[in-house]
């Protein structure tokens, strides 16, 4: 289990006391029934920002999921982050979902991509280029496989904690898309996916593919 951060990821902390400072001041200063409502929102902010542990397989030479949500698109398509013909598989997250971002496989970071853009709604395919976006670039053997943290409609923040030269170990976060969003992975073409389009998928405990 790779887990070195607390359960309530620390994005959250001043989204989640703020949330419940305005609760307790309405609860107090009002009445119950007035602060319903932001406890409502209060209890939203902490569920969003769930960050909970996951068992890592052990397996030699699989993916694993980057984020919890679920799968929109598998495809053969061109990584334009290394220049080659690749296997595309896309996670979606609601808002529902886990937003904590966690490396796919045990390798290097070879390089690391910023891009502003746009914010269409994550689920669309053409979100994958032309949304905000920032791709992170994994070497493990001979392989590459580069996980694209890519913002959504709401998000509008992509935080990433890695830089180049990095050894990642599968299962560990990496990064954090605040309020909806996308990752997609790039594997080598010959890869074997092990998921299926409208599969729901955890981060770090589903198996994507074989590599």
């Amino acid at each position: 289990m790779n887990y070195p951060h607390p359960i309530i990821a620390r994005e959250g902390w001043s989204f989640l006391a703020i949330a419940v400072a305005v609760a307790l001041a309405v609860h107090f200063f009002a009445d119950i029934f007035w602060a319903i409502p932001f406890w409502g929102i209060a209890l939203l902010v902490l569920q969003f920002f769930r960050d909970p542990p996951r068992l890592v397989p052990q397996q030699t030479g699989v993916v694993l999921s980057p984020a919890d949500g679920r799968i929109v698109a598998i495809e053969k398509t061109q990584d334009p982050y290394v220049g080659r013909e690749a296997l595309k598989i896309s996670v979606f997250m609601n808002m529902f979902n886990v937003h904590s971002n966690r490396a796919p496989i045990d390798g290097i970071v070879t390089k690391i991509e910023y891009f502003p853009g746009r914010f269409f709604n994550a689920d669309l395919d053409k979100s994958s280029l032309e949304n905000e976006r920032n791709a992170l670039v994994i070497k493990v053997g001979d392989h590459f496989v580069t996980s694209v943290q890519v913002a959504g409609l709401i998000a509008r923040r992509i935080l990433c904690y890695v830089k180049t030269g990095d050894i990642l170990m599968r299962g560990q976060r990496y990064g954090f898309i605040r309020f909806g969003s996308r990752v997609d992975i790039y594997l080598p073409l010959d890869s074997r996916p092990l998921v299926a389009i409208g599969d729901k998928v955890s981060a770090t405990s589903t198996i994507l593919a074989q590599l």
